[in-house]
């Protein structure tokens, strides 16, 4: 199959279930989880490429020799990929949910758990990167809550949303002086009337770190960031961890060898770092892993994402030389 119709008809659909649809229609021997998972295949090396996408998918634009769209790249274009691979001996192709947003790895974890891989392989990303550290992340909603009143008639009363903005002001100023750490805070919600004061102030966050101490040091640190917002404001506040992703390595020499072999069989040279992938799931098993980039393209996650789709034809050679180079099939 070429990886490049693949991808056409692909990109475009809408969902977890009509792309695994899509994908179990055309994988020989396709079997399905009750998550929505599809796999086939037997071995010890499994190949990972997840069928979610962040941004709801729409029709493709060509210009030039890009193609744009949402989610075209991230990872339609792995899916593309993999899915044009023949049958290989020792190896499983499994095409999982849950990688984006709130999934939490849920579709990657269950593969993994079941399959019991010796090797697993995240086919992800952009040439030449090839992620062989995992980053760590916590992903978690905080609400604080308050009486509620007239804006004039209750003035003075506590208000959530001063609360919530004094906390992300705190976490921010806090966190700008770590070096390889993230912090984003996203979907912030209070109050219906300007002339209210709202009963509730929400917002999602997410940290992110290399290491795990430092990780679960940071989350603590904004706990209490928090807690100390909420006291001073006089309201409540209360915290929901939503997901949680391993931070670490366990990537082996072999491992990094092989991504060497793949990037150099298309003119590249492998650019080894650290990123958030289906590996992750085998990393937090103590399972080597790693993520190997198959496509050249720009904007993930935006409503511009684009890809040059003549790059999966590269990709495809790269991931049959990494197999190749690993000594299977």
């Amino acid at each position: 199959m070429d990886p490049v119709h693949l991808l056409l008809e692909l990109a475009p659909l809408k969902g977890e279930e009509a792309r695994g649809a899509f994908v179990a229609e055309r994988l020989p021997g396709a079997r399905r989880d009750g998550l929505g998972n599809v796999f086939a295949g037997e071995g010890e090396v499994l190949l990972l490429a997840h069928l979610d996408t962040v941004l709801p998918p729409r029709p493709l634009k060509a210009v030039g020799e890009r193609l744009y769209g949402p989610g075209v790249g991230d990872n339609s274009a792995g899916v593309a990929v993999l899915l044009s691979l023949p049958e290989i001996p020792g190896v499983v192709r499994g095409f999982s949910v849950g990688e984006e947003g709130l999934g939490n790895l849920r579709g990657a974890r269950a593969l993994v758990a079941g399959l019991r891989p010796k090797v697993v392989v995240a086919v992800d990303g952009y040439i030449p990167g090839v992620v062989d550290r995992a980053l760590g992340s916590v992903r978690f909603a905080v609400r604080f809550l308050g009486p509620g009143g007239h804006a004039w008639g209750d003035r003075g009363s506590p208000n959530p949303v001063f609360a919530l903005a004094e906390a992300l002001t705190a976490l921010r100023a806090r966190f700008g002086e770590e070096k390889e750490v993230s912090l984003n805070a996203s979907a912030l919600k209070g109050g219906e009337a300007v002339n209210a004061i709202p009963k509730e102030a929400s917002a999602l966050l997410e940290i992110r770190a290399l290491e795990e101490e430092k990780l679960l040091a940071l989350f603590q640190e904004a706990r209490d960031l928090f807690q100390e917002a909420a006291r001073r404001n006089r309201v409540e506040v209360a915290l929901e961890v939503l997901g949680r992703r391993p931070a670490g390595s366990t990537a082996t020499e072999a491992l990094r060898r092989a991504a060497e072999e793949a990037l150099k069989a298309i003119g590249e040279r492998a650019a080894f770092q650290a990123g958030s992938t289906d590996a992750s799931a085998a990393v937090e098993r103590g399972i080597p892993a790693l993520a190997l980039g198959v496509y050249r393209g720009g904007g993930a996650h935006t409503e511009e994402e684009w890809v040059l789709p003549r790059s999966l034809l590269e990709g495809r050679k790269a991931l049959l030389a990494f197999l190749k180079a690993l000594g299977v099939g």
